[in-house]
């Protein structure tokens, strides 16, 4: 692939030549290290990156385009049809999803609801399998996970009770604990694909991604946390691709002290704001990253109150950005029709 094939203006095109980066190797540097390198402002980078990003995806292999399309309107449902509406129906079956933010936006709330989902059918939002949660943080939360299957009648009102009452929920929630980085290579490479290649599982959960990233390396060991990270999302993407199953990574935030990173929606705070752990290493192989605020104030559901949350979508191929307001309840999360 060559920059000539590519509409960007002869400056910008003569800078990167003069580095002697190829297309994908632009792909692979950070937008201050792109800029720094070819001596570009800002504005020129950040169209250098989009348009290198829209060349590798229209150059992509063709069989493997038509292999994928014939799973490409294929959804898993969250649970709630205000939230499927801002995700055009859900999770995509084949790709990784980022849903990130700080500690008590509702992540894990919503990421164990898309784990009863997925057992539902087909035609109620479900892939009709169980969900294998990699926790590599805390502890599983089974009483949490309890509350919402005992929820699942007042929550998907849509499905009818004798189907709800005959699906056996905890059963078919596979949950793998992670202490390091290699007993999480181990899994995502050995248990995990024997659960997909048996069926039981259509759905694959890492809670959370950045927390063995961030604490088993020092800041000097970048690199090798850079290899290990992509070999790891290497595998996240085979599985999904092999057996059309959607991957939800939670991720940490970290705090930024700039708003001007697209990879990062505006926070109504002003600064300082957060942004994704894991930085543009992580975000390039992220095919949808989601992020969730936990607002201030409270808002009510009958004998209920909660925090406000939003779910925003920061960029994904088939989805425009925007979000919802949710609460989160005794049966799960569930989207708020009024503006938060």
């Amino acid at each position: 692939m060559d920059w000539d094939q590519l509409e960007l203006h002869p400056r910008i095109i003569s800078a990167v030549r003069r580095c002697a980066l190829s297309v994908r190797a632009v792909l692979c540097l950070s937008a201050p290290d792109l800029q720094r390198l070819s001596g570009l402002s800002r504005s020129d980078t950040q169209q250098l990156l989009t348009a290198a990003a829209t060349a590798c995806r229209r150059h992509a292999p063709l069989p493997a385009l038509l292999s994928r399309g014939l799973q490409s309107s294929l959804r898993l449902s969250v649970g709630c049809p205000i939230l499927d509406e801002l995700l055009r129906g859900g999770l995509p079956a084949e790709g990784v999803t980022e849903l990130s933010g700080e500690s008590g936006a509702g992540k894990t709330q919503l990421a164990l609801q898309v784990c009863l989902s997925v057992q539902y059918p087909t035609q109620y939002g479900g892939l009709n399998a169980g969900a294998v949660f990699i926790s590599t943080e805390d502890s599983f939360p089974v009483r949490r996970l309890q509350q919402l299957i005992r929820g699942q009648s007042c929550l998907r009102s849509d499905v009818p009770p004798s189907l709800i009452s005959s699906l056996n929920f905890s059963d078919r929630v596979y949950i793998e604990h992670a202490a390091d980085l290699a007993s999480l290579q181990e899994c995502v490479s050995r248990r995990v694909p024997l659960l997909l290649a048996r069926g039981l599982v259509r759905l694959v959960v890492v809670d959370s991604v950045a927390a063995l990233f961030r604490s088993d390396f020092l800041a000097s060991d970048w690199l090798e946390r850079n290899r290990q990270l992509l070999t790891f999302s290497a595998a996240l993407h085979h599985l999904s691709r092999e057996y059309s199953t959607p991957v939800l990574c939670i991720n940490q935030v970290t705090d930024v002290f700039s708003s001007s990173d697209s990879l990062v929606p505006s926070s109504s705070t002003g600064t300082p704001t957060v942004a994704p752990a894991l930085g543009l290493a992580w975000a390039n192989q992220v095919m949808v990253r989601l992020m969730m605020w936990r607002l201030q104030g409270t808002v009510s559901r009958g004998d209920q109150s909660s925090a406000p949350r939003r779910l925003q979508v920061v960029f994904a191929p088939h989805l425009a950005r925007g979000g919802r307001g949710a609460g989160v309840w005794r049966e799960g999360v569930r989207g708020l029709t009024e503006t938060v």
